[in-house]
Formats: C-alpha cells, structure tokens, sequence
C-alpha cells in the first residue's frame, strides 16, 4: 500500500514539473516568487479543507457540508469580529470561538453517521442544506467588509514571516499536524486501521463510533480554522463566496491519491493535490483563458487523473492477487 501512494506521489510531482514548465513559457510572470506565494496563499482554505477531508475519505465517508459549515463560521465571527476589542484579545478569541463552533457543527455529523447510521452523503448533505439556508435567512445574502473589522485583525491578516504570509504558515502547521496525528497517534492509526478494512478493525477492538466522531469533529475544527483564513483573505465575510466549494475540495484529495471508496490517501499526496489544482487554475488565469472553460480544463484534468489511479491501483492488487494463487 506505501508503495502505491509513493507511486502516486511521484506521478503528481512529475505533472506538476511539467505543468510549471509549460506555463512558464506561457507567461513568465508565473514562475515568480511572488505569484508562487500568491498560489500557495489564495488556495489556504482548499488546503485546510482538503486536509480534513482526507481524513474522513480515508474511513469511507464523505464531507459535502464542510463548504457550508465554514460559511456558517465566517458568518457568526465575521459578526463578532465587528464588536471585539482592537486589542490582542480579538485574536485570542477568534482562535477560540471559531474552531469550536467547528468541532460541534462537525461533531453533529460524526454522530448522526456513527450513532444513527445514516449513510455520510446523506447526513452532511441534509446539514449543507439546512446551514445554507440560515446562513442566507441571518444574512439576507449580505456581506461584512474590512471596514468593520477591528484593525489588529486586519493587521494580523497581512502579517508575514520572512516574506511569507502567515497564513500559509498557518496551513503548513495544520498540514504537518494531521501527518503527525495519522502517523504516530493512536487515533491516527485507527482512523488508517478502519479505512484499510473496517470489519478486522472492528473485531480488533477499535471503537468505530469514536473514530467517526473523531474525523467529522476534525474536519470541523479545521473548517473554523479555514474561516479565520477565508476573512483574512477576502477582508469580508461573504455568505455565497464558497457555494459549491466542497467540490473543490473533494477533487483536490481524491487527485492527491485518495481512494473515494476509503482504505487510502495521505497528507502528501493531498497537498500534491491542491497544489496541482491551485497552479492549473493560476496558469490558465495567466493564460487568460475565459473563465468557462478553466472549469472544462480543471474537470478534464481531475477526470484523467483520477482514471489513471484508479487504473494502476486495479493493476496493483490483481497483481498481489495473481501472485498469491500462484503461491
């Protein structure tokens, strides 16, 4: 199986060499400092997100609210950022209120699929709908400007470490975490235990309720992260600004390797991913291609992608299979 993904690495950095090259010779603009750090910066909240995802596609589920939950969350601090202090406590207080009202609208999910079993498409698609539409009832479809925001957050926006936006060095913190979580914790090895298969996990002693309870309530935390990051990007709050976006985010996985039926996926291979889409979306923007079709070319390009793996991970286990009927 590590082999496989290493595989699937490999490829994803080999597209991407090839991508950059021809887009350099498309424009020379976009292989400059500057725009690769615009790339990284204007796709934080793909990033975020596809990393959360990752988790939960992993176990087989699926996420289809994460677009609206953190809508939900830009909408409820947006309208607290407008009375918090200008002081260092408006800070500490979006890192609290955020993420947590994240966990519990993520956590929601986890137990209406762990406990009730109701199959994940359906529950986050029933909580999609009903948080799309109190956010659009709260909100009118009206958006919150900068103009509103207390300046510390504004300047905590635009901070930068060395040339480097702050929050690409959120998402890189966030990145290197949910490795190290998947990696060397227990819950991360039960989480890669349930999705390589489910029932041996089961009758393994691991407590599957907990385990999808877990993944939701993260890829909640995370969409409260990624909220913090969509306001300071866009310096608004805008209720319709990430409609269908969890699109985005579920390709972006499944284009970094991820198996949409669960048992595989990494880290890696979904910031491989991100970036994949991130720099076709740049290159064609340079390329002044008419924003309809960037959309064809993006869906053409994940479509072949996505073929492609899921050809040569057929391969590989009719492989392991022929080899052990013939040992």
């Amino acid at each position: 199986m590590n082999s496989i993904l290493k595989s699937k690495e490999i490829s994803i950095v080999a597209i991407l060499v090839l991508l950059c090259i021809t887009l350099a010779f498309v424009s020379p603009v976009f292989l400059t400092f500057d725009n690769i750090l615009d790339v990284l910066k204007g796709n934080v909240v793909l990033g975020i997100l596809a990393v959360g995802m990752t988790l939960v596609i992993i176990t087989g589920g699926i996420d289809v609210s994460v677009a609206a939950v953190t809508t939900a969350v830009c909408v409820i601090t947006g309208r607290l950022l407008v009375i918090f202090p200008d002081n260092t406590l408006a800070i500490l207080l979006l890192f609290t209120v955020a993420p947590l009202i994240g966990i519990l609208l993520g956590a929601l999910n986890g137990i209406l699929v762990s406990k009730i079993q109701i199959p994940a498409i359906v529950v986050t698609l029933g909580t999609m709908s009903m948080i799309n539409g109190i956010v659009l009832y709260v909100t009118n479809g009206q958006y919150i400007n900068s103009s509103s925001f207390p300046k510390i957050f504004i300047d905590f926006s635009n901070f930068e470490v060395f040339g480097i936006s702050i929050l690409i060095i959120l998402f890189a913190v966030i990145a290197v975490g949910t490795w190290f979580i998947l990696k060397y914790t227990v819950i991360g090895r039960e989480v890669l235990a349930i999705g390589g298969n489910k029932e041996s996990s089961i009758r393994a002693g691991i407590n599957f309720d907990k385990v999808q309870i877990f993944v939701y309530g993260y890829m909640g935390l995370l969409a409260g992260l990624a909220a913090i990051a969509q306001i300071s990007y866009t310096k608004a709050v805008d209720p319709n600004g990430l409609l269908g976006f969890e699109l985005q985010v579920i390709a972006a996985v499944v284009l970094g390797g991820a198996n949409i039926m669960g048992g595989r996926g990494s880290i890696v291979g979904t910031f491989l991913g991100v970036l994949l889409l991130g720099i076709l979306q740049n290159g064609l923007i340079l390329a002044r291609i008419d924003i309809f079709w960037q959309k064809v070319f993006v869906g053409i390009i994940i479509l072949i992608a996505v073929s492609y793996d899921h050809i040569q991970y057929k391969r590989a286990k009719n492989k392991v299979a022929k080899i052990e009927v013939e040992a």
